[in-house]
């Protein structure tokens, strides 16, 4: 397996100084909050279906606090929904 690492900042909001770093690997994506938190979006396997599924979780001291599983066909969706989302909300 190839592993790829891309870390960057991203501007959130242009009229202040707060930028969140994301880090994008190989089937997983993570984006570091403030306080310790962390909202991780992995690609994970079913044991027990033997299915794929994505996961998002959030995340803090390596414990998951709360977690989103989500069928991988409809992520394209919700993120696209994500960003019309903050752009009729002004986000």
């Amino acid at each position: 397996m190839t592993r790829i690492k891309v870390t960057y900042l991203e501007e959130i909001d242009t009229t202040s100084d707060t930028r969140s770093e994301i880090t994008i690997e190989e089937g997983f994506a993570e984006i570091k909050m403030g306080g310790g938190w962390f909202l991780t979006i992995s690609l994970a396997t079913s044991e027990k279906y033997d299915n794929e599924y994505v996961e998002i979780a959030k995340e803090r001291t390596g414990q998951k606090r709360g977690r989103f599983n989500l069928n991988p066909k409809y992520i394209r969706d919700l993120g696209e929904t994500l960003i019309k989302f903050a752009d009729a909300n002004d986000l």
